[in-house]
Formats: C-alpha cells, sequence, structure tokens
C-alpha cells in the first residue's frame, strides 16, 4: 500500500506504510455517529432518570432486576460461585496493583515549608470524595478493571467508591463481583454502557451522583465520559484498546503476530501498528497474522479490528520508528529490539511501555501490577494512565504568623495589585498593613469609609 502519514506531522518519506487502517474519514464519521447517539442518551437519562436507565439496561444487556444495586446477601452469594483457584489468582493479582499503588501512594507526601520569616505555605493530597468505577463486561468480564479501578480507589482512600459493570450473558458476572468486593467497593450496581456513565454522573432517584468517573470502555463510554467532562472529573479517555509493536530483526514474526492479534481481540475497532526497520520482519508478520487469524477462537474480532486498524509501518532507522511511535502515541507499546532501555529514554508520548520480549501487554493488563487504564487516541501526548494519584486532589493553603511577615507581604502585594488595576485587591493588602505594620511607604491609599 501507499505511504499513509499519521496525522499530526509530516513524517520522513522513507517510511513505508506495508499496511494501512481505513482512511481517517470513515473513522471521524463513525465518531461522530457515536457522538450523537451518547449525547442523546445522556440528555434522555438526565430527563427520565431510573425509567431511562432500565429501559436501556432491557435493550442492551437483557437485564431489568427488581434493582440494580447488589446487596450484601446478592455479593456473598455470587462470590461463592467463584471456585478457590479462581479466587487464590484474583487475590494474587489485586495484591501486585494494591502494592505499586501503595508505592505510589507512599511517594506524594503533603508539604509545609516557611518561605519567609512568618509566612508558611503547603499542600494537603485529599481524596476525590466518591468516585465511578466503570468495568467492562458484556462482551468480556473484564476481572481485572475492577482491580485497576476499585482497588486503586482504594489504596487512595477514596471514602464512596461505586462500581458498575454490565450483565454477563444476563446475569451478574461472580468473578467481577468479587473483584470489586475484594477490592473495595462501598456500593457495586450491575449497568452497564451509556447507562452507567450517565446514572452515576447525572444521578438519579435511586443511585447518587459521583464526583469522577474512573476506567476503561468501549467507544460509547469513552464518549459519554467526554461529554460529561466538566460535570464531573474524569481519569482520562481510555476508549477502545490500542496496542503498538516497535520490534526489530531480534525478535519473530510469531512473537509480533502474537502481540498484535492478543490486543485486537478487544473489538471491532481496536488499533493495531506494528512499527519497524526490518521489511523481512513486516512481511513475514503479516504473514503469521493471516495464520493465526485462522486459528484464534476470537478471530472473528480481531480480524475485523485488523482488516480496519490494523498498521505495518516499515521505517529506515531506529530514530525514525521513535518519531513514528511518539507521533502514534498508542497506548499500549511493546518494546522488542536491541536497544530497548533507548525507546525508554526517548519516548515521550504513550500510554505505558512493555519493554522487552519477557513481558508483555497482558501482563500490563491482567496482573503485573501496573495500572491498564490508559490513554487512547493520541491522548498519551499530554497524560499518562490512571494511578493512585489520579484519585487525590492536591491542595494548597497559606497562613502568616507574625505581624512582620503579614506587613511585609501587605507592601508587596498591594503595590502588585495596583500595577495590574485592582483597588480593592491592593485594599485586602492595605487593610492587613494597618491592622498588623502600620502605614508603610508605597502602599496604597486606604479606601475612604462613607
Amino acid at each position: 500500500m501507499g505511504e499513509t502519514p499519521s496525522p499530526g506531522k509530516e513524517l520522513s518519506m522513507a517510511i513505508q506504510y506495508l499496511k494501512s487502517s481505513k482512511p481517517e474519514g470513515e473513522k471521524q464519521a463513525d465518531d461522530l455517529q457515536i457522538r450523537s447517539v451518547v449525547e442523546n442518551t445522556l440528555q434522555d437519562i438526565e430527563n427520565r432518570g431510573d425509567a431511562a436507565v432500565r429501559e436501556l439496561s432491557e435493550k442492551f444487556d437483557n437485564y431489568s432486576p427488581p434493582s440494580f444495586r447488589l446487596s450484601q446477601a446478592d455479593i456473598e452469594a455470587l462470590m461463592k460461585k467463584v471456585s478457590p483457584g479462581d479466587l487464590d489468582d484474583i487475590k494474587f493479582a489485586q495484591q501486585q496493583v494494591r502494592n505499586f499503588a501503595k508505592a505510589q501512594r507512599d511517594s506524594m507526601l503533603d508539604i509545609e515549608i516557611e518561605t519567609l520569616p512568618g509566612v508558611i505555605l503547603g499542600h494537603k493530597n485529599i481524596p476525590v470524595q466518591s468516585v465511578g468505577c466503570y468495568v467492562p463486561g458484556g462482551k468480556f468480564p473484564m476481572v481485572a478493571s475492577a482491580h485497576m479501578s476499585v482497588a486503586t480507589a482504594s489504596v487512595a482512600g477514596v471514602p464512596r467508591i461505586v462500581a458498575c459493570t454490565p450483565a454477563f450473558k444476563g446475569e451478574p458476572n461472580p468473578a467481577v463481583i468479587t473483584a470489586m468486593q475484594l477490592g473495595g467497593a462501598h456500593e457495586i450496581y450491575v449497568l452497564g454502557g451509556i447507562q452507567a456513565i450517565g446514572a452515576m454522573a447525572i444521578g438519579t432517584k435511586t443511585i447518587a451522583p459521583v464526583h469522577m468517573l474512573i476506567g476503561p470502555g468501549n467507544a460509547y463510554v469513552a464518549e459519554a465520559k467526554r461529554q460529561l467532562f466538566g460535570r464531573v472529573g474524569i481519569d482520562l479517555l481510555a476508549g477502545p484498546t490500542e496496542t503498538m509493536v516497535i520490534a526489530d530483526q531480534t525478535v519473530d514474526a510469531e512473537m509480533c503476530a502474537t502481540d498484535l492479534l492478543g490486543q485486537a481481540e478487544h473489538g471491532y475497532n481496536s488499533p493495531a501498528f506494528l512499527v519497524t526497520n526490518s521489511r523481512r520482519l513486516a512481511e513475514t508478520t503479516l504473514a503469521e497474522i493471516d495464520r493465526l487469524l485462522q486459528i484464534l477462537p476470537t478471530a472473528e474480532t480481531a480480524r475485523a479490528s485488523w482488516a480496519d486498524y490494523g498498521e505495518v509501518i516499515l521505517c529506515d532507522t531506529y530514530d525514525e520508528m521513535l518519531d513514528v511511535a511518539n507521533d502514534i502515541a498508542s497506548e499500549h507499546v511493546q518494546v522488542m529490539t536491541d536497544r530497548d532501555d533507548w525507546f525508554l529514554e526517548h519516548m515521550t508520548c504513550y500510554g505505558a511501555l512493555f519493554l522487552g520480549p519477557r513481558t508483555n501487554v497482558s501482563n500490563g493488563d491482567k496482573v503485573i501490577g501496573t495500572n491498564h487504564t490508559l490513554p487512547t487516541k493520541r491522548a498519551g501526548r499530554y497524560t499518562g494512565g490512571l494511578w493512585v494519584g489520579k484519585f487525590l486532589k492536591t491542595h494548597s493553603y497559606q497562613k502568616i504568623t507574625t505581624d512582620e511577615a503579614a506587613a511585609t507581604m501587605a507592601a508587596y502585594c498591594s503595590r502588585l495589585c495596583l500595577l495590574e488595576g485592582f483597588a480593592g485587591h491592593a485594599e485586602q493588602a492595605n487593610l492587613r498593613a494597618r491592622r498588623y505594620g502600620g502605614s508603610k511607604v508605597g502602599f496604597a491609599q486606604p479606601v475612604e469609609k462613607t
């Protein structure tokens, strides 16, 4: 196929696209259609609340219980359906996520310093007071997403954690509910899609609204979060899974193809990129993908994603590979080269890196401990992924403890306020000067009392 530079900047003419995804215009048309559906659905939830939520759940998940919220008895009954082996695996994975989140939390310190004699400045890291954690599960029950959102929020100390997941084949998925409960959820609802996101953000008679929405999802979930941002906070735009393999002649086609299709199976619109400086690896990987698609149980989904969203990009140099990778800013970047640490040093735009052939994106998705809720659609240019810090708000404070410090600060403040024309601001400073330091040269004139 011809060369197809990614949006954002001109790339070297030496870069060749041996396989391109469908045209950007078609992708944008898909996005516009999704945007319209989400906007109308959220408006319906705003207008009709629980009734709209129930109709949507019946339509999309064939699920309409007396209450979408699970009782403690419901939760305990579902947890009993999880085998001991599966329960141990869930606990192991969750502990890895907690361990890393705890280390991250410990790195975030409250501070208080005396910047001048008598002038105290500080900040506190305060948890968001309520979060809505979305755990996808309509097609694949995403047990791991409960660890990533619920358990991480728990480590951050969030006092109200709401968790939503869709019904799986018409009923709650025991493993997902178990992970939510062990993760520390305070309220668990079996509710999916736009209706879950809308209910948590807008609120209904039965679901109190939250302050922040967390978690990955399909394109409709991601768009709902985007439209609700401002009304509530969001972690990031975490839409359909993206993966990139950066590889050279040190690895083989089987590994590259497996890592690409292993993420393409997420959905019908999951981008997958191979960036390489080896034509032989590029061509043999294309052939290996065709072979694996004949035997992969999830080939129907993976084939559609690869056909419409797969790309194979052939570069001349490692610098070109780096430029392409930073421009695409993929969610997951698997690096398998003779200079993996060089990419770690120089990569600037991505969700998470997976360095060397011994690790893989699935480790990050399921068990290793880093968070799998990561930026998509090039959002890695301006944000990292979900981590314990996303649940914390850093708030500053100040206090002045001596009259001398109050007068000194007031003198500077008054003059700087007048420099900008803010007489009322200046009078705030002048009042402190008169109370704590007497008259000082350079102050604004006090406001006359009438």
